[in-house]
């Protein structure tokens, strides 16, 4: 088919990073042939709207100038006067056609592309200036043959309808002699809107055509191998090495401040061996107790170690260890359905150390 990726490894679709940059070049699925058949459309739409302001002003032209014909003398001021009321009444005949054809095909190409305003598609590039491979795209490509068949089809259509509308009104034509000029006119007309509108079915089924296959050639031209995919991931999310270097660097971190932080704690509930909280409760911090550390096996090993090197309270309670260390994220404070548990402990903690205790200020409730 036209426009199929050639190459075999490229079998995956465009990522939206890819059709951006793309995009952000000027590279965009752009037909060739819908602008035409939008112009055509919109001629046709805007004579048929227009018709009868234009009959009114050429028929006005013809009488003025038909009524000065005796008194005209051809100086050159005259003739600049008439050439320049002329042109004016043209203009205003043939402007407003002009300007609905112009914004009907800047619409088609708004629809096709988009918001779109870049300079890069000025940027010489040096691929363009390779003639073999010009050359070989203008000989062999299946694009270009492609064209070349939709020209071709645009030719025979613009020839034959024309010619085929034309011999079947040529019985018509003599008896236009007898006709009076506003009957020639209104017969030359209908004859422009026929012909128009048997040419312009088949050009818009071609419109159409081409459409599509412009958007399934840039479609396929966009693809990417696996490894363009991979490398691109890996560019937006970061190599997974590097990644997990940062990780474990961060979590080094997180890990030094929070066993620097265990002193300060009131206790340290555990699990015996698997996990450790250590908490501490100052009413003037928090309404609550907070979390100052936590961590399972090694981790609570090392905490159970600071804590008694700093002679922080160790108490044995597994059910409200693992709820603490499910529920509880370190800076937490500990949720309300554990208040009286954690409670509990610290009373017990502070009945050993009354010192502590009265420092501590009201127990959570």
């Amino acid at each position: 088919m036209f426009g199929k990726q050639q190459d075999p490894s490229r079998t995956e679709e465009a990522t939206p990073k890819r059709v951006d940059k793309a995009r952000s070049e000027g590279n965009v699925p752009k037909s060739a042939e819908l602008p035409k058949a939008v112009s055509l459309t919109a001629g046709m739409i805007g004579l048929y709207v227009w018709i009868g302001p234009m009959r009114d002003t050429i028929s006005n032209i013809f009488r003025r100038f038909l009524d000065c014909t005796t008194n005209f003398q051809p100086d050159p001021q005259s003739v600049y006067t008439l050439s320049l009321d002329l042109s004016i009444q043209l203009a205003f005949i043939i402007l407003p056609v002009v300007i609905f054809l112009a914004f009907c095909s800047w619409l088609a190409q708004r629809v096709q592309v988009g918001k779109l305003w870049t300079t890069k598609v000025f940027k010489p590039k040096l691929q363009r200036f390779n003639l073999l491979k010009g050359l070989k795209n203008i000989l062999f490509s299946p694009m270009t043959i492609l064209r070349t068949i939709k020209s071709m089809l645009f030719c025979i259509i613009l020839s034959i309808v024309p010619a085929m509308v034309i011999w079947n009104e040529h019985a018509n034509f003599l008896l236009m002699y007898y006709a009076t000029p506003e009957g020639v006119g209104a017969y030359m007309m209908e004859m422009a809107v026929k012909l128009t509108q048997y040419a312009l079915i088949p050009i818009l089924a071609i419109a159409a055509f081409d459409v599509w296959q412009s958007r399934y050639a840039y479609k396929e031209s966009m693809k990417m191998t696996k490894d363009e995919v991979k490398d691109e991931r890996k560019q937006q999310e970061g190599d997974p090495v590097v990644k997990g270097e940062q990780k474990k660097k961060m979590m080094r971190v997180v890990m030094r401040r929070m066993m620097q932080d265990v002193p300060k704690a009131d206790v340290v509930v555990t699990n015996p061996t698997h996990i450790a909280v250590a908490l501490r409760y100052n009413a003037t911090e928090a309404p609550a107790p907070i979390v100052l550390a936590k961590g399972a096996d090694r981790v609570a090993e090392r905490i159970k170690e600071i804590a008694r090197e700093n002679k922080v309270p160790i108490r044995e309670n597994v059910p409200l260890a693992r709820a603490l260390y499910k529920a509880t994220e370190v800076g937490d404070m500990i949720p309300a359905e554990l208040y009286k548990a954690v409670a509990a402990v610290l009373a017990s903690v502070w009945r050993m150390r009354p010192k502590a205790a009265q420092a501590a200020g009201t127990n959570p409730q």
